[in-house]
């Protein structure tokens, strides 16, 4: 399956298990007439490969050197972990981290997980970006821990303001909002 085909199918998933229309309570706390759980695709065994491999064909289109990916939990647990798999049987490890939302109280304390090192390179994945906020505090997490981003990718952009937060990175959407509600679907509010 080409880069082509292979991101075709990952959308008619999107659109056939992922969005849902009504009266929905958004994480940035906006209000909206239709919700995306990237988590049914996400977690979905063809989703998940598919989400892995499209993210694959991206880092290497765009040329993004990473040494490992991941984001806040729970929207980039299993994006992270498809990732990590698909990459390491086709030859081209990327490890996986996992940012807690806030730092254990026992333990090691870390609030980052999976041994990521100062001075690694990480791609911050997130499902569904709106306002960006839970994608910044991944961010933040990792910079404090001393790791570059070398880029931000996300499954959806809802288009509401997202990608001005994230201005100051190289911010990847898989696919925008319009894109996902095309074909007959309601407009984004």
């Amino acid at each position: 399956m080409n880069p082509e085909v292979r991101r075709a199918r990952l959308l008619d998933l999107l659109r056939e298990r992922a969005v849902a229309h009504g009266d929905f309570t958004l994480a940035s706390g906006r209000r909206s007439s239709y919700y995306i759980d990237g988590r049914l695709v996400t977690l979905h065994p063809e989703g998940s490969y598919l989400i892995a491999r499209v993210i694959l064909d991206m880092v290497q289109r765009e040329r993004i050197q990473a040494d490992a990916i991941g984001g806040l939990t729970m929207g980039a647990d299993p994006i992270a972990a498809a990732v990590a798999a698909v990459s390491h049987a086709e030859g081209t490890p990327m490890a996986a981290f996992i940012v807690r939302k806030e730092a254990k109280a026992h333990g090691t304390g870390r609030r980052v997980e999976g041994g990521l090192a100062s001075g690694s390179r990480v791609v911050v994945v997130d499902d569904v970006v709106t306002t960006a906020g839970s994608t910044l505090s991944a961010i933040r997490a990792v910079e404090e821990i001393g790791c570059r981003v070398a880029a931000v990718i996300c499954l959806i952009d809802r288009e509401e303001g997202g990608a001005e937060a994230l201005k100051d990175y190289r911010f990847l959407p898989m696919f925008r909002v319009a894109e996902l509600l095309a074909r007959g679907a309601a407009s984004p509010q």
